[in-house]
Parts: C-alpha cells; structure tokens; sequence
C-alpha cells in the first residue's frame, strides 16, 4: 500500500514537472514578436512606421514592397522584439536570428538594441 503511494506521488511530481516546463518554453518561444514596418519611414523620435503584414513577404525577414503606382512607394520589411506606439516601432532589430539570440527561447537574452 505505502508502495504503491510513493509510486503514485513520484508520477505525479514527474508530470507536474513536465507541465512547468512545457510552460515556461511555450512562454519563451523561438519565435520572437515582430511587426512589418516600412523601412523608408523612420523617424529619429518614433522609429519606424507599423504596415499591414500583408505588405511583408510571409517568409522570415523578407523584404516586401508596397504602395507601387502611388507618389510615395514603401520598401516593407519584419521588425523583431520592438517597443510599439501609437503606430511607430523602435529599439527593434530586422535579424530574426538576432532577436531569437537576445530573447526568443530560455529567454536568457535581454537589452534592446536595434535601428
């Protein structure tokens, strides 16, 4: 009977820890936040101007172009890990790679740098 408690509580402390684990990778992912910016835009105080994601190509930092046959064409692009407001990103960086590096998975990476 004793036997077959510790059994029953070492199971559940196993899958209890699987469960923190699966959590913490789900919340620190490999695929860091990004938004399709227009590289043209930037703006010394604001950064750079959020686009609709379908003017960036659906792959991974892939240029895209938009507004072609308009005065002003744009030259849109994914922006990673930037601070957002009202409509501008900043402190982002265009390398995937280099916003997963600084804090995707584990989030051991920290800082923003970026332009």
């Amino acid at each position: 009977m004793a036997e077959s408690r510790r059994r029953l509580r070492s199971s559940t402390v196993v899958l209890g820890g699987m469960g923190v684990l699966a959590a913490a990778l789900s919340a620190c992912g490999s695929d860091p936040d990004r938004r399709c910016v227009d590289r043209d835009s930037y703006d010394a105080f604001n950064g750079y101007k959020v686009v609709a994601d379908k003017n960036c190509a659906s792959g991974t930092s892939s240029s895209g172009s938009y507004g072609k046959g308009t005065s002003r064409g744009g030259d849109a692009d994914w922006y990673y890990d930037a601070d957002v407001s009202a409509g501008y990103a900043e402190h982002g960086t265009f390398s995937r790679s280099e916003a997963v590096d600084r804090g995707g998975f584990g989030c051991s990476g920290s800082g923003s740098s970026g332009g």
